[in-house]
């Protein structure tokens, strides 16, 4: 092992064959945080993940260990977490697009030397090189399909999958659930080679309402922060933006949900959207994750005619989203991604 190398805990969901084994929990998906760096010594100390979803560990999710795969092959999807976060952090969501038949790869979002992510160019690039990583690594399993490959992600790793996707042509599609790349252009721009106004590939961007007074009172430098919008930049590709009227960031994440207090919930909350409105916003956000990812990579005209309809006629309740669609333009150089 080289000098640089360092433990990069992978979780894998893929379509299975039905089985009537057991599926995991919370508290399976909790002790995967134990070993997350030192595969065979146990950390339970630094588990803060236990005492935060202990309510919830005996809850049973559809995964099943060492399930027996699906016959065929099937797209890649890499999911990049949020900033120092677990792999598992959206296992609710990996488990669903892997039922809709793709292969799911995570890995925890760690700095380039240290467990926690730095809020840096150097914390992005090191988990642009793991998202690469591990497309590479997904592209040696026998059921993927490595001609069709999109990276989904929340957070800080919005950010982090477009640095990977501006270097690595084999992506193809973009999903951001309130991706950092909205606000840390500073970052972006510091790069020097991620051009989003460049960019060809589409991109499904889910957006939350963020007030003025709210971004300049956050912890954000003010280099950060400028610099070109990254949304407003991306006219070469597809761009479909989704704003989710009564979603707070940590909505965005399955686990987050589930381990947010009462006295939490309540800080974040948005009007008077309740803890059911998080939880329909969030299943609108899966369902459009997966019209996206089978309308661009599977090519599904039924999954295409979904994202052409309005919110309103796929069902979706009133107030809950607005939704903006950007074809791409056509641009003349050889170097765009």
């Amino acid at each position: 092992m080289s000098e640089n190398a360092r433990p990069l805990q992978t979780l894998i969901w893929y379509p299975s064959l039905k089985n009537t084994d057991e599926p995991v929990t919370i508290g399976d998906y909790t002790q995967l945080a134990d070993t997350e760096i030192h595969f065979n010594a146990r950390d339970e100390k630094e588990n803060r993940w236990r005492s935060q979803l202990k309510t919830s560990f005996d809850i049973a999710l559809w995964a099943v260990r060492e399930a027996k795969p699906a016959k065929g092959r099937y797209p890649i999807l890499i999911y990049a977490t949020s900033d120092s976060s677990v792999s598992w952090e959206n296992a609710d969501l990996c488990e669903y697009l892997a039922s809709h038949g793709y292969v799911v790869l995570a890995s925890p979002s760690i700095g380039g030397s240290t467990r926690e992510m730095t809020d840096d160019l150097d914390g992005i690039n090191a988990q642009a090189r793991d998202i690469s990583f591990l497309i590479t690594y997904a592209r040696s399993l026998s059921n993927t399909d490595s001609s069709e490959v999109a990276v989904v992600s929340w957070s800080w790793g919005g950010i982090s999958s477009l640095f990977a996707s501006a270097r690595d042509p084999r992506i193809d599609a973009l999903v951001e659930m309130d991706g950092s790349m909205r606000y840390y252009p500073g970052l972006v721009k510091r790069a020097g080679d991620v051009h989003p106004e460049r960019m060809t590939i589409p991109l499904l961007c889910f957006t939350r309402n963020v007030s003025l007074e709210d971004l300049e009172n956050d912890d954000v430098s003010p280099a950060d922060k400028d610099g070109p919008n990254v949304l407003n930049a991306w006219i070469h590709g597809d761009l479909l933006t989704v704003n989710m009227l009564g979603m707070a960031h940590p909505e965005f994440s399955s686990m987050f949900q589930r381990r947010e207090s009462a006295q939490r919930f309540a800080e974040n909350q948005v009007a008077d959207y309740g803890r059911e409105d998080a939880n329909t916003s969030y299943a609108w956000v899966v369902l459009y994750t997966l019209n996206f990812l089978d309308a661009y990579l599977k090519h599904d005209a039924s999954a295409q005619g979904f994202l052409e309809k309005t919110p309103a006629e796929n069902g979706v309740p009133k107030h809950f989203m607005g939704i903006k669609f950007s074809p791409a333009q056509k641009r003349s150089d050889a170097n765009s991604r």
